[in-house]
């Protein structure tokens, strides 16, 4: 007796029976990614973060801003110089005078983190990155890395990104949580200390 493969055992499936089953696990999967942003919402650390808002508008989606960070960008150090662009990484965050991360090393695998320090996961989108100096100036010189951490957008009711994006960068921060497994999502959006925007779990 042959055995049935998928195939012949998918087409005696009535097609209505078929799509059905599609739009579940399509809606499965749908439920399974918003909950897990729900998740890092609700139990993630939260951690504040100095932004830069550069591109204000998505015509297909409204509003939104485009956001960099300073820890965006991180000395390669020891551990780092190996990586290459695409590559998950791993951020030490550490918390300085004001409050705000900073990036204090990255690695491969997951790091110990020190006292009150936290760790991000990213993904490596350069290795040849410039930093801003404090004056004005880019500073290009050693091994830097460029990290996208899924926070360098955030979506804001239509008309007020422009505001946003015109708005001094030393006035604007966000505020993420993090999760215990380093997956972050942007919970608040703040111009001069005072919340701008909340995110709600669902």
């Amino acid at each position: 007796m042959r055995a049935l493969s998928a195939d012949s055992v998918a087409l005696k499936v009535p097609p209505l029976w078929r799509a059905v089953v599609t739009a579940l696990l399509l809606m499965l999967g749908l439920i399974a990614l918003v909950e897990q942003r729900a998740r890092i919402l609700r139990g993630g650390t939260e951690v504040r973060l100095r932004t830069v808002p550069i591109d204000p508008r998505d015509l297909f989606r409204g509003d939104y801003v485009v956001l960099a960070y300073p820890i965006s960008t991180v000395e390669a150090g020891v551990g780092g110089q190996d990586l290459r662009r695409g590559e998950q990484v791993f951020v030490t965050l550490q918390r300085d005078g004001e409050g705000f991360a900073r990036a204090t090393g990255v690695s491969r695998s997951w790091p110990q983190a020190a006292g009150d320090g936290l760790v991000i996961a990213g993904r490596v989108t350069s290795t040849s990155a410039c930093t801003l100096n404090g004056d004005g100036t880019t500073d290009c010189s050693g091994r830097r890395l460029r990290i996208a951490y899924g926070l360098e957008s955030y979506f804001v009711p239509q008309g007020q990104g422009k505001a946003i994006e015109l708005t001094d960068k030393a006035r604007i921060e966000v505020v993420a949580a993090v999760s215990s497994s380093g997956d972050a999502a942007i919970k608040r959006l703040l111009i001069d200390g005072k919340p701008l925007y909340a995110e709600p779990p669902y």
